[in-house]
């Protein structure tokens, strides 16, 4: 896949990443909905595979943002994670998590979603500068002024 852009950054085709998994009896919390803690552990690791693809390098979680629960998960639902680069700072990413469940047919139905900022690191683990993000799809354009509304207050 090509990371850059002609514009000298890189695009968020390179940082998607998804996870899926079927729901069983061990991700249930006691009123047999899926467990908020095991969905925000597979948003952040979706977030921090998206952060890795983008920088080409390790990342660290620095905070979970804007994190909404929009309804439950239940036993056997095809569970589907997605993550991309909306927003890149300095040394910062922001990654766009949603989670959301499958049906036989394909249809998706959004039950969560998160905004997780990540830093690069170096070799010593200290920050390090990423590549500006070229927003290339108009989505990508409104994500990207939306994020960086929210970077500026």
């Amino acid at each position: 896949m090509q990371n850059t852009t002609p514009e000298g950054g890189k695009s968020a085709a390179c940082s998607v990443s998804e996870f899926v998994q079927i729901l069983r009896q061990a991700n249930m919390n006691g009123a047999n909905r899926l467990f908020g803690g095991h969905l925000i552990t597979w948003m952040d690791e979706v977030a921090a595979v998206s952060a890795r693809r983008y920088a080409e390098g390790p990342v660290t979680t620095a905070c979970i943002e804007n994190l909404r629960f929009l309804r439950p998960a239940h036993l056997n639902e095809t569970l589907v994670v997605t993550g991309r680069v909306i927003f890149t700072g300095h040394t910062s990413m922001e990654v766009l998590v949603t989670a959301e469940t499958e049906g036989y047919d394909g249809a998706r139905v959004l039950i969560a979603d998160a905004h997780v900022i990540l830093v690069a690191l170096d070799e010593e683990e200290h920050p390090r500068a990423v590549a500006p993000l070229i927003p290339v799809t108009d989505e990508e354009k409104a994500l990207y002024e939306e994020a960086k509304k929210r970077r500026a207050k």
